[in-house]
C-alpha cells in the first residue's frame, strides 16, 4: 500500500470539505471573484475624414456610439460590444487598407462597414477570402452581398428601392418624359441610374437626354441641367452621393426648372441645404422621420437629445444595423464568424426602427420602402 497517496488523498478530500463548508457559510466572503462578462471586439469601417465625412462617417459614427451603449447597457448581446474603428478616408482605397488592418492585425471576425458601394464592392471580396462576417449598413448597388455567404447588407438595394418608387410615383405624377442625370465615377449612381433605366422603360417612358458628372469634382450643375431645362422634361431623374444633391437643387431652381426631382436618399440635411430649391423634391427610401415604425420615433428623440442634431438615413441605418448583429451574435451564443453568419442568415422579422427586418438568400435586407416628397421643407410620405 502506498501511504504516500494515500495521504495525499487524505488532505486533498479535507480541503475540499473545508472549502466546501465557508463557501456555504453566508458570513464568509466569496474567495473567487466573478470573471467579467467576454468583450466581443467589432471592427468599424467609417469615413471620418475625405469626401462625404460629414454626411456619411459623421452620421454613421454616431448611431453606433448610441446603440453600442445601449446595446451594452442592457446586455442584449450577452456579452459587451467593443469598437476597432479605421478612418478609411473616403475611398476605396482607404476601405481595402482598413479590413486589412482589422482582419490581419486586430484579428476581428465582424466588420461594420464601408459606407459607399465603390468600397464595398472591393472590400467585401476580402472578408470573402478570410471567411470573417461583413455588413455594410448603407452601401446599396445591386450584387454586392452575394460576393460572400459571409457579407450583408442593412440598406434596401437598388432592385428593391427602384422599381417600387417608380411605380408609386409614375401612377401619381403620370410622367411620359423623364431627363437623367447621374455621377459616373460612382458605383452606387450609376448602378442607380441603370435600374431607374429599366423600370422606366418597362413603363414606356421616354427618356428625353441623360448628363452626366464627376462626383467630388468642382461643378455648379449649370451646363448639364441648361441642357435638361431645354428638353422639357415631366421629371427629372438623379443618382449621387450625397454631397452634390443639394447644389443639383438649388442649381435647378436658380434655372426655374419646374419638372420635380426624383432623388434616390434624398436626407433631411440635404433638404435644410438646398433650402426652398428642395420643396416638390420626392425620393425612394428605407427609412424616414415621418415613418411610424417600432422605436423609430423614440430612436429621433435621443440621437436628437444627444448629438444636438437630427438624424439622417445612414444613422438610421446604422443604429438598426447594430441592433441585428447583437440579435445575430445572441443567438449565435459564440464569437465565431460562421456561427453569426448563420445567426444573421437566420434573422426574420427582427422588429427595427426600419420596420419588420430580414435578410434574403443573398444577405440584401427585406423590409418595407418608402417613398417621401419634401413639402414646406419637411420629407412627408408621398400619398
Amino acid at each position: 500500500m502506498n501511504i504516500r497517496n494515500i495521504s495525499t488523498r487524505t488532505i486533498v478530500f479535507a480541503i475540499i470539505t473545508i472549502f466546501v463548508g465557508l463557501s456555504g457559510c453566508e458570513r464568509i466572503p466569496q474567495i473567487v471573484e466573478p470573471t467579467p462578462s467576454e468583450e466581443i471586439a467589432i471592427g468599424v469601417v467609417l469615413t471620418q475624414t475625405g469626401r462625404n465625412a460629414s454626411v456619411f462617417g459623421k452620421y454613421v459614427e454616431e448611431a453606433f456610439e448610441l446603440a453600442l451603449n445601449e446595446i451594452n447597457d442592457s446586455q442584449l448581446a450577452g456579452s459587451n460590444l467593443k469598437f476597432i474603428t479605421v478612418d478609411d478616408q473616403g475611398t476605396v482605397e482607404g476601405a481595402i487598407a482598413a479590413y486589412n488592418k482589422l482582419i490581419k492585425e486586430d484579428g476581428v471576425s465582424v466588420i461594420l462597414g464601408p459606407t459607399t458601394s465603390s468600397a464595398t464592392k472591393q472590400a467585401f471580396p476580402i472578408a470573402k477570402e478570410h471567411q470573417i462576417v461583413a455588413i455594410s449598413p448603407t452601401s446599396a448597388a445591386r450584387g454586392l452581398s452575394a460576393i460572400s455567404d459571409f457579407t450583408f447588407r442593412v440598406a434596401l438595394t437598388t432592385d428593391v428601392l427602384v422599381p417600387n418608387g417608380v411605380e408609386a410615383t409614375h401612377a401619381k405624377l403620370g410622367y411620359q418624359n423623364v431627363a437623367m442625370l447621374y455621377d459616373e465615377t460612382d458605383v452606387f449612381s450609376t448602378d442607380g441610374d441603370a435600374a431607374v433605366r429599366e423600370a422606366l422603360t418597362a413603363k414606356g417612358v421616354v427618356i428625353l437626354g441623360t448628363e452626366t458628372f464627376q462626383g467630388g469634382e468642382t461643378d455648379d450643375f449649370t451646363e448639364q441641367l441648361t441642357r435638361i431645362k431645354a428638353l422639357n422634361p415631366d421629371a427629372i431623374f438623379v443618382s449621387s452621393l450625397p454631397g452634390e444633391k443639394p447644389e443639383i437643387l438649388r442649381k435647378g431652381h436658380e434655372l426655374g426648372i419646374s419638372a420635380p426631382f426624383i432623388i434616390r436618399t434624398l436626407t433631411e440635411a440635404d433638404v435644410e441645404a438646398a433650402g426652398e430649391a428642395a420643396e416638390g423634391a420626392i425620393t425612394f427610401v428605407g427609412w424616414g422621420t415621418a415613418v411610424d415604425t417600432p422605436g423609430n420615433q423614440a430612436f429621433i428623440e435621443k440621437y436628437t437629445a444627444t448629438y444636438k442634431i437630427a438624424p439622417n438615413n445612414y444613422a438610421a441605418r446604422a443604429y438598426a444595423t447594430l441592433y441585428i448583429l447583437a440579435e445575430a451574435i445572441a443567438n449565435a451564443g459564440s464569437t465565431d464568424a460562421a456561427a453569426i453568419r448563420d445567426a444573421l442568415a437566420n434573422i426574420s422579422d427582427f422588429d427595427t426602427i426600419l420596420g419588420k427586418f430580414s435578410f434574403d438568400e443573398n444577405g440584401d435586407a427585406i423590409y418595407d420602402p418608402k417613398i417621401l416628397i419634401v413639402k414646406n421643407g419637411k420629407l412627408e410620405i408621398f400619398e
